[in-house]
């Protein structure tokens, strides 16, 4: 894979900014581990547990 120009990264992160609203989050230990047994990317998996519980379709 070629590697990203900083031009990329920087176009990347502006659009991230514009479009996305960052939330760290911090669980007890093994937590990430057992999201992982799911199957799921941790970060698709709070999504999906943030919107099912604010019931936002998509």
């Amino acid at each position: 894979m070629a590697p990203v120009s900083e031009a990329k990264k920087r176009a990347n992160a502006k659009y991230d900014k514009k479009a996305y609203d960052s939330i760290l989050v911090k669980f007890p230990k093994g937590t990430k581990e057992k999201i992982k047994e799911t199957g799921q990317t941790v970060n698709g998996f709070i999504v999906q547990a943030v919107n099912d519980k604010l019931n936002i379709k998509k």
